[in-house]
């Protein structure tokens, strides 16, 4: 038994499309080279500020998919405290840098994305009648020995600020910047710290406990960078990857 030949054939409508779609695909396979082409031109360097902690942003994960797209741009890191890095990028010595937002506005044509949100947090030693309390007001701080961190950090304003609103001096026996110590210092019975509640010097630290102050005292970590004149190249592609949301 034979059975006769199957064939396809287009339809009318098919006839008519396929040169659109054949137009198509060239026009997909044009963009595609066009973005390889743009893709190996940008070269240089990025320059990026960073404040500590950055590792808990989204700015490891950022560099990752820039290297992998931009692999002839080189990137160097500079640490650094957030008045400095400000300046740095206000003046043009770093094409961006991740830092800890004042508490007040940044420089007039300055533009910034948030990395990250965290707060305030009151580290006490886990036995002390405090560590079982959801917030501590800011008043029952009055009197303690407290740590926390020097001028030149980002975050003195913004405490300096909620204790002046209540009322309270504000005098740091140990001014020190880094969140590990903080937590060191605690407990050896030295005092309350007031550092970042994402610190990992914190994490599954049984020790000590982190509470809440009250009235809440949020930050922001941003990337800023300058808006005139127009960034350069290797940071033009690395914004456009996205970093985070405009801050408002």
């Amino acid at each position: 038994m034979s059975t006769a030949p199957r064939s396809v054939r287009l339809t009318e409508a098919g006839r008519v499309l396929l040169p659109l779609a054949g137009r198509t695909l060239a026009d997909a396979d044009r963009v595609i080279a066009e973005f390889a082409s743009r893709t190996a031109l940008v070269t240089g360097t990025l320059l990026l500020g960073a404040v500590d902690d950055v590792e808990h942003t989204r700015l490891p994960a950022l560099l990752g998919a820039f290297h992998r797209q931009y692999r002839g741009v080189a990137v160097q890191l500079v640490e650094g405290r957030s008045a400095a890095l400000i300046a740095r990028v206000g003046n043009g010595e770093l094409d961006a840098a991740v830092v800890a937002l004042p508490e007040h506005s940044l420089p007039q044509g300055m533009r910034s994305a948030v990395m990250l949100e965290d707060e305030i947090v009151a580290v006490v030693p886990a036995d002390s009648p405090l560590a079982g309390r959801k917030s501590i007001p800011i008043e029952l701080l009055s009197g303690k020995t407290l740590i926390s961190y020097g001028r030149n950090s980002g975050l003195r304003p913004r405490l300096q600020s909620a204790f002046d609103a209540a009322g309270i001096d504000f005098s740091t026996r140990y001014a020190i910047n880094d969140g590990a110590l903080h937590v060191a210092l605690v407990e050896g019975g030295v005092g309350v710290s007031l550092t970042v509640g994402g610190d990992r010097a914190l994490v599954g630290n049984p020790r000590v406990s982190a509470v809440p102050v009250s009235p809440s005292l949020a930050y922001r970590k941003a990337l800023i960078w300058r808006g005139t004149p127009q960034p350069t190249r290797p940071l033009r592609a690395f914004l456009a990857l996205g970093p985070a949301t405009p801050c408002p």
